[in-house]
């Protein structure tokens, strides 16, 4: 049970899917690249900052993972230019998508990469947790020459970097190789960068809902007091098996052995019956 406890809750991931949230600054590429990964035009497209306000979500399967790609508004300075109380507010919903997100895909303008990165790297300052799940994406790169692209390829030290043109489709499926490898590497709870790139094979998750996780904690702790309980002596057999029959009325209640009183006791709690 402990062992499925850990497994950092790759069954509800595989049943309700991953989140990866597309931050950057204003026209950076966020919803052209969401719509190129999603073969449609699910977001608008244009040349003027701002024009994605609310968060934008598309579903996609990545080598059999669920996955939801959320495209986001542009963040910047609140005090730039143009800037208004409906972007602001945009801005809000971004930072809130990419605390929220199992991923993160930051879009940088390769054409101004060091406001963009300084934008990205804003969202995750201080938070290693965060650090530690985004890719960084150079777009525009047909917008530079040989020698510019090497520049700004360099000034990424430390996490996943792709280089790409989402008008060329240049270097597209390198960084969509990797986001599936990266997707499939946290619903099936292996690091190894050599995962599969199918869900299919991989051992399948027990606990594919949080009702599920809190009865085996339930169970799992008391469990545990049956082994304190057990070595106490005599007396304290009884406590003993009571902490077995908890354990076991926890797991039951997810196989469905519940008593007629568990069953009375929800409808009662939960619905209005009338007298």
């Amino acid at each position: 049970m402990e062992r499925h406890l850990s497994d950092a809750s790759r069954g509800e991931l595989l049943r309700d899917g991953l989140r990866i949230a597309i931050v950057g600054r204003p026209n950076a590429g966020k919803s052209s690249l969401l719509n190129l990964l999603a073969g449609r035009d699910a977001a608008i497209v244009s040349s003027s900052p701002g024009t994605t306000r609310d968060v934008v979500e598309v579903m996609l399967d990545l080598g059999g993972a669920r996955c939801t790609l959320l495209d986001t508004a542009g963040v910047r300075e609140e005090e730039e230019d143009g800037v208004n109380e409906i972007e602001v507010e945009g801005m809000k919903r971004a930072r809130v998508a990419a605390r929220d997100a199992h991923l993160i895909v930051g879009v940088v303008d390769a054409t101004d990469y060091e406001r963009g990165l300084e934008a990205v790297n804003e969202l995750i300052h201080g938070d290693e947790k965060r650090a530690n799940t985004i890719m960084y994406v150079l777009n525009k790169l047909d917008l530079l020459d040989g020698k510019d692209k090497v520049k700004c390829m360099q000034q990424i030290n430390g996490a996943a970097s792709f280089g790409i043109s989402c008008t060329t489709s240049e270097g597209v499926d390198d960084f969509l190789s990797h986001l599936t490898q990266q997707a499939l590497s946290r619903v099936s709870g292996s690091d190894d960068d050599n995962t599969s790139s199918s869900v299919e094979g991989t051992e399948g998750a027990v606990i594919t809902r949080a009702r599920h996780r809190r009865h085996v904690e339930a169970s799992a702790n008391a469990l545990e007091r049956f082994a304190v309980r057990s070595g106490q002596g005599y007396m304290a057999l009884d406590m003993a098996a009571e902490e077995l029959r908890l354990a076991a009325s926890e797991l039951g209640r997810i196989t469905g052995a519940i008593d007629v009183e568990d069953v009375l006791d929800v409808l009662f709690a939960d619905f209005c019956i009338g007298k």
